[in-house]
């Protein structure tokens, strides 16, 4: 494992990346349950455009230190003084954004609260490991606001409109077995498990094609916002090019000769 934390000059974020590629993003600041601001989302974009420029990183999972939070949400005290001009900024929103379109899959690892801006930088992962303590929600409604960093347009994708609906305009927070029910996460695991399940999760993913994998994310994600004749398109057009790639050969090759010394 290799902390490159000093590399970056991090001040709210600790990163390691392991030898199989696995790269672990912990928001660190437990003082305030790991608070979402400007400083942080500049530093967590600095550390998207570093990792995506590597072809070694096979998976990326964000967690948070301290073991009370994963993200509480975004930073009351700053977000009290942002006005409208602020707001069109979208400086969560279009950080989200990224994490979606990052090249790799990107995991959530959730313990303990999960809020608001919290809440929907999770939803912007490819997947969820959530610890039985996790709470997670979108309680903007409560202090004035709507979810305004992807909640309206993910969460409903996630767990269903009716269902998105109720607990956007409640703000009503949810724990781990529900979240698991209503599909808001993937997994659920003992709260002091949840780091290493997502590990177990990303090294998972590491164990297969990195380009096939990266073309499935991009296939996923384009699907979402793309006629059905033009996401079938893509998926063959993409399918080609892993057809003539040679990795693709290497291992049907080898599954085949698996296969055959069985018989």
């Amino acid at each position: 494992m290799t902390d490159l934390s000093s590399s970056f000059s991090l001040t709210t974020l600790l990163l390691e990346v392991d030898e199989q590629g696995i790269a672990l993003c912990t928001f660190n600041r437990p003082e305030v349950r790991n608070a979402l601001n400007e400083t942080m989302v500049g530093e967590v974009r600095r550390v998207l455009d570093a990792l995506a420029a590597r072809d070694d990183v096979r998976a990326l999972i964000f967690t948070g230190a301290g073991g009370e939070a994963f993200v509480s949400g975004a930073d009351i005290a700053e977000l009290r003084e942002r006005g409208r001009t602020e707001a069109l900024r979208r400086i969560n929103n279009s950080l989200f954004r990224a994490i979606e379109q990052f090249p790799a899959p990107t995991i959530a690892a959730i313990r303990g609260w999960a809020l608001g801006g919290g809440c929907e930088l999770a939803m912007a992962c490819d997947l969820r490991v959530a610890g039985e303590g996790a709470r997670l929600g979108q309680p903007e409604v409560r202090l004035g606001i709507i979810p305004g960093a992807g909640a309206t347009y993910r969460l409903p994708r996630l767990v269903g409109p009716g269902k998105a609906r109720e607990l956007i305009f409640t703000g009503r927070l949810v724990d781990a077995p529900e979240a698991l029910s209503i599909g808001l996460v993937n997994r659920v695991v003992p709260d002091d498990e949840v780091v290493e399940a997502a590990r177990t999760l990303a090294a998972e993913i590491a164990r297969n094609s990195p380009l096939a994998v990266r073309f499935a994310k991009t296939a996923l994600n384009a699907a979402a916002e793309m006629s059905t004749d033009a996401a079938l398109a893509l998926e063959t057009t993409l399918q080609a090019v892993l057809f003539e790639d040679e990795e693709k050969y290497r291992r049907m090759t080898a599954f085949l000769e698996r296969k055959k010394s069985k018989k």
